[in-house]
């Protein structure tokens, strides 16, 4: 049973998320021939406050411009 973990910084859409999980799916079944309902993708949402690139956090290099 394949596992997808994949984190975003929140901000996109119920549906958004919803054809990314269906996307994801799609992909590891095609990928590697594992039946749809085998595969599990868990989708975690972080505030950009809370993620940090090169010591920045994402929100305030987005409020800057650089993301």
């Amino acid at each position: 049973m394949p596992l997808v973990q994949i984190t975003l910084a929140t901000g996109r859409t119920a549906e958004q998320l919803d054809a990314l999980g269906k996307a994801v799916t799609a992909a590891v079944g095609e990928s590697i021939g594992a039946k749809p309902e085998s595969v599990r993708v868990i989708i975690t949402e972080c505030e950009p406050e809370k993620w940090f690139i090169g010591g920045e956090s994402m929100a305030d290099l987005r409020a800057s411009g650089q993301r």
